[in-house]
C-alpha cells in the first residue's frame, strides 16, 4: 500500500504532466511544481477520488484570502497530506 505522499505525488505527476522525481515532500504545488488553479482544481478531484474524501476548498481559499492562513499550510505537500491524513481519519471515526 503506498503512502499518502507517494498517491498524491503519483496524481500530480500524471495530471500535471511533472516528472514524478521533481515531486517532494517539500514541494510547494504553486511555487515549486508551477501548477495553477485549474490543474488544482483537477488533482483536487482526483485526490478526493482516491481517498474517497472531499477536501475543503472553499474554506482553505477563504482562510488564506482572510489571512487566517498561510499557503504553505495548504499546498506544501507534505502539509497537505497530512491534511488529507486528517480528513481520512475524520472520515472513520
Amino acid at each position: 500500500m503506498s503512502s499518502t505522499f507517494d498517491t498524491v505525488a503519483n496524481i500530480i505527476s500524471e495530471t500535471c504532466d511533472i516528472p514524478r522525481e521533481k515531486i517532494t515532500p517539500e514541494s510547494h504545488a504553486i511555487d515549486d511544481l508551477g501548477i495553477d488553479s485549474l490543474d488544482f482544481l483537477d488533482i483536487a478531484f482526483a485526490i478526493d477520488k482516491a481517498f474517497g474524501i472531499k477536501l475543503p476548498l472553499e474554506q482553505w481559499t477563504q482562510e488564506v484570502n482572510e489571512g487566517k492562513a498561510s499557503t504553505e499550510q495548504y499546498f506544501v505537500l507534505e502539509n497537505l497530506c497530512a491534511r488529507i491524513d486528517d480528513l481520512i481519519k475524520a472520515k472513520g471515526a
